[in-house]
């Protein structure tokens, strides 16, 4: 069976990069445009993993996790959060937030492979 993961990213490109890589990698791919289209996804199917953007419109990253974690869902998706932000304050944050594992934008193939790998979906 394969794995699922929800792309949360206000930019269609990143979506489809993403989506490319992921659907090589055997996963089903849903995608969200910003927090709260996630969380509603979330709602309705929960993916094993999303792949969440920083900065984005309606909803950011850091709210989206604020809101998962206090939400009643029958379990708790990995999250790799996914930015151009690159100071260590960012990641320290994220990860504080609830974010399992951090990725910098640009990714490839490789680079997203090795962190589904550290958050146990490899």
């Amino acid at each position: 069976m394969s794995k699922s993961c929800l792309i949360v990213d206000d930019s269609k490109v990143i979506r489809k990069v993403a989506r490319h890589i992921l659907e090589a990698l055997n996963y089903t791919v849903e995608e969200a445009a910003d927090g709260r289209e996630a969380l509603d996804a979330c709602r309705a199917k929960i993916p094993d993993v999303i792949l969440l953007d920083w900065n984005m419109p309606v909803m950011s990253g850091i709210e989206f996790l604020r809101a998962i974690d206090s939400d009643p869902l029958a379990s708790r998706p990995k999250i790799v959060f996914c930015t151009t932000e690159n100071g260590t304050a960012h990641i320290r944050a994220a990860i504080d937030a609830g974010a399992d594992e951090y990725i910098m934008k640009p990714f490839d193939r490789e680079t997203l492979q090795t962190k589904l790998a550290l958050v146990g979906l490899g």
